[in-house]
């Protein structure tokens, strides 16, 4: 489960970083060590799939790993980790 306060958390760290790179999520692992993260594009997104959290930089979507298998979900309470997707600047 990742409740809103720890979403908030997460990506107020992340904005804290002045590049998002695996040195990054190594730090985020690090503090969350029982929750998963990636890096990627918000282009590599689904545009299906709203993001859990926006901001200026990134945004966050959950990851469930409901049947051994990891995939993207809305539902925070079977979430087990996060993806970070960067968002490009225009």
């Amino acid at each position: 489960m990742i409740a809103a306060e720890m979403l908030e958390q997460i990506a107020n760290a992340a904005a804290s970083f002045d590049v998002l790179d695996e040195a990054a999520l190594d730090i985020l692992k690090a503090r969350w060590p029982k929750l998963r993260f990636t890096l990627c594009n918000d282009d590599d997104m689904p545009a299906r799939m709203p993001p859990a959290l926006q901001r200026e930089r990134c945004n966050l979507y959950l990851v469930g790993g409901g049947e051994h298998c990891l995939s993207l979900t809305t539902d925070p309470e079977g979430a087990v980790g996060v993806v970070l997707a960067q968002v490009d600047a225009e």
